[in-house]
């Protein structure tokens, strides 16, 4: 299993297309199928996105992140008396300037 992990991991950083992407992915998902089933499922429904991957190179993953953490100051934000405290604690987290 680890050794698939490590496979995985050589696709995205190898491939320099989205062809070369697709087939070793589709090589891969064949041998890992057995061994992660969920994952399968997974790649499989993002394939396209996947895909986008190999020919861009780009992720959301900063988008993602900025996400989850607004998600984390609005679960302790409930005691804000409005949205205007919110908003400031939100932005104090990525150091703007409010003035």
């Amino acid at each position: 299993m680890h050794q698939l992990k490590e496979n995985f991991r050589k696709i995205f950083n190898q491939s320099k297309n989205w062809w070369m992407g697709i087939c070793k992915l589709g090589k891969w998902l064949s041998k890992a199928q057995k061994y992660f089933p969920d994952s399968y499922r997974t790649i499989v429904r993002w394939l396209d996105e996947i895909l986008a991957y190999f020919d861009h190179r780009t992720t959301q993953g900063i988008v993602e992140g900025i996400n989850n953490k607004l998600k984390l100051i609005k679960r302790s934000a409930y005691g804000f008396r409005n949205f205007k405290n919110f908003q400031v604690r939100a932005l104090l987290n990525w150091h703007f300037v409010l003035f």
